[in-house]
Order: structure tokens, then C-alpha cells, then sequence
């Protein structure tokens, strides 16, 4: 008889900035690093003998706050990974839901009728996710594993052990991010325990990190993104200039504006500079703007990955940003002081522990 405690990875870029992760990587957000250390103290003094992996760098950084304290090796299997969403991955939520909204209803309440190109099915999901977990309990007979997985395809697995079919999956809950379900059994029999456990992440040493604001929202895709298009929107940016205290017009610059889905009309935007990342190696961005009307919605965040992302596919492991008005937001967001007055630095690189050779990144 094998336990194993299923668990979910922790907060990453992709749920944070509303960004399709698919089988792609994506590193963890600070509060995903809050709640690894979360997950480490519930696992503190539960005996692991053994701890499986998806490849994907946010499993496996997950995955370290358990083999890390309890110094064991990390098993890593491809076999373990998210659906792949084929032309979906890397688009942000709001970008597929202005193309394809027939389709994101059906991934997110009827996934047996969705299909996209280059997706898996959730049949071959299913069944690759299932061999895997049943071959760990059988080469673990009579131990206690960790299985570190991903949350569609954890849903899946959990639906299949309960016999509920894939027609009625939409019926069935989400487990938050490293929530823990409890399986047991051998390598052909496998019961659920329970499921989707989060109690770790309210407990009051959690939930003291947890501060006021909000938090990503699974359910609502938020914002899709386009260049500036000039002349047209030159007011538009001419009033987020003005806002942000600086001179209208200015050089050309690659600006990204955030446009709603309703109606197209762009309520933020992003600019970054390249003569800044010529000189330092590092990325930047020297202006971030929300219309008044459409704050405290998420959306400055949404501009933030749109910025991470587009510096990463540039190979820039660091972003930068100036201004005192700005610091406030960009401090909560996870930058830190550059050693220079009013300079905040992220870190958007990968660590090379957690990094696999066979797994996509920006």
C-alpha cells in the first residue's frame, strides 16, 4: 500500500498575468515562493520517502519544499506535466477569449468538447497522467511519495479515481495552487482520501504576508494586448505621459496597450526603453499606466507579465524601472532596490536547479 500526497505547484507567471502556461515554464511569483515555504511547514514533520516531479520549472521549484528539507533526490517525468494547449500556450487569457471564446467555454466547463490545434486531448491526459501515477505506487510499495503535478491535469487524475467521467469534470472543484490531495493504494488501485486541500495557505503566518490586495483570478481573462497604434492613440499616450508627470510626444519607443474585451478601448499601457537595455543588459520600463475607471482590476499586473515577457524572449534576466511615483506598485509586485536612488530590479531569470533541458521557455 503506497500514500501519496498529490499537490498542486505554487502561484507562477502564468497565473499571476493571466498568461496560458500550457507545458511551457514559467518561474513562481513571490507569493509562490510564500506559499512553498507555506507548503514546507505543513510537510515539516510528515515522513516522505520519496518526491515525483513534472519537468516543468514551477513543479520543481514547488517540489523543493519538500525534497530540499528532507534531503532527498527529485524524480523528474515529463509523463507528469500540464495539458499541452497547443496554440494556445504563452497567449494571454484575454487574447484567446477575443478569438476563440466559443472554445475557452468549453475548456473551462465542457473540456471533453474542446479542441484546439496542436492540443492534447483530455483523454491522452488522463491516460499518460494515470500510467505515471500508478507506476510510482507500484515502485513505491509501502512508502509515503510526494507527487508534484499541475492543476488541469491533477483534476483530471482526481475525476478518473472518483469514476466521475470527463462530460461532468466541470462539475468538479479546482484546487488551489499547491493544494494537497491524498491518494492511496498500489499500482492498479488507487483511492482519493481527499482532495484539494489548501489549509496550509490560512494559517496565520500565511495569511500575515497576504496584505489587502487582490489576487489573480482564474476565471476572468482580463485584458488583450497590442502596439500602440499611432497617430490615433497618440492622446492616449500623451495623457499616461501627463499622468506620470513627464513630457508629451517623446521618442519612439515599443509601447503595448491593454485594450478591453468588450469594446477594444485601450485602458493601460506599457513602454519600455531599449536605448536603457543597449547600455545595461538589463530590461526596463519607463512607464506603466491604468486609466483612472479601470484600476484595482488587475490590470497594471497584466501589463507587468506582458513586460516580463517580452524581455525574456530578448534573453534579459533582469528588469528595471525608475520613477518614486511608480516604486509603490512595483515594490508590491516583487522589485527590489537597484543599489541606485530610485531604480527597483526584478528577477525574471530561471535558476538552473529547478531548469530542464527538455522543457520550453520564453
Amino acid at each position: 500500500m503506497t500514500s501519496i500526497y498529490l499537490i498542486r505547484h505554487a502561484e507562477a507567471e502564468g497565473n499571476l498575468y493571466r498568461i496560458a502556461q500550457g507545458q511551457y515554464n514559467s518561474i513562481l511569483t513571490d507569493r509562490g515562493w510564500r506559499q512553498v515555504a507555506a507548503l514546507a511547514r505543513r510537510f515539516a514533520d510528515i515522513p516522505v520517502d520519496a518526491v515525483y516531479s513534472s519537468d516543468l520549472y514551477r513543479t520543481c521549484a514547488t517540489a523543493s519544499a519538500i525534497y530540499k528539507p528532507k534531503g532527498l533526490p527529485l524524480h523528474r517525468d515529463p509523463a507528469l506535466r500540464e495539458i499541452c494547449v497547443g496554440v494556445w500556450e504563452q497567449k494571454t487569457w484575454g487574447e484567446i477569449a477575443r478569438e476563440s471564446p466559443e472554445q475557452l467555454e468549453y475548456f473551462t466547463h465542457q473540456l471533453h468538447l474542446w479542441h484546439v490545434e496542436g492540443a492534447e486531448t483530455p483523454v491522452q491526459v488522463r491516460d499518460r497522467v494515470l500510467a505515471a501515477v500508478r507506476a510510482i505506487a507500484a515502485e513505491n510499495d509501502g512508502k509515503t511519495v510526494a507527487v508534484f503535478c499541475h492543476g488541469c491535469a491533477i483534476r483530471i487524475l482526481l475525476a478518473t479515481l472518483q469514476g466521475i467521467p470527463l462530460e461532468e469534470l466541470g462539475t468538479t472543484p479546482h484546487g488551489d495552487n499547491t493544494a494537497v490531495s491524498l491518494l492511496q493504494g498500489d499500482g492498479e488501485h488507487l483511492a482519493v482520501l481527499w482532495r484539494d486541500d489548501n489549509s496550509h495557505l490560512r494559517t496565520p503566518e500565511f495569511l500575515a504576508g497576504e496584505g489587502g490586495g487582490a489576487h489573480a483570478n482564474a476565471l476572468e481573462p482580463g485584458l488583450y494586448f497590442e502596439p500602440l497604434r499611432l497617430p490615433e492613440e497618440q492622446a492616449l499616450l500623451d495623457r499616461a505621459l501627463a499622468e506620470a508627470g513627464a513630457a508629451p510626444g517623446g521618442p519612439a519607443q515599443p509601447v503595448l496597450v491593454g485594450r478591453r474585451l468588450s469594446d477594444g478601448r485601450g485602458v493601460g499601457l506599457v513602454r519600455f526603453d531599449p536605448a536603457r537595455e543597449e547600455t545595461d543588459g538589463r530590461g526596463w520600463v519607463d512607464l506603466l499606466w491604468i486609466d483612472a475607471d479601470s484600476r484595482r482590476r488587475g490590470y497594471g499586473t497584466q501589463l507587468l507579465g506582458q513586460a516580463v515577457a517580452y524581455y525574456r524572449h530578448r534573453s534579459r534576466s533582469a528588469l528595471r524601472t525608475a520613477g518614486p511615483a511608480e516604486l509603490p506598485f512595483f515594490r508590491r509586485r516583487g522589485f527590489v532596490p537597484a543599489g541606485e536612488p530610485d531604480i527597483l530590479e526584478k528577477n525574471i531569470g530561471y535558476d538552473p536547479e529547478f531548469l530542464s533541458e527538455t522543457a520550453h521557455t520564453l
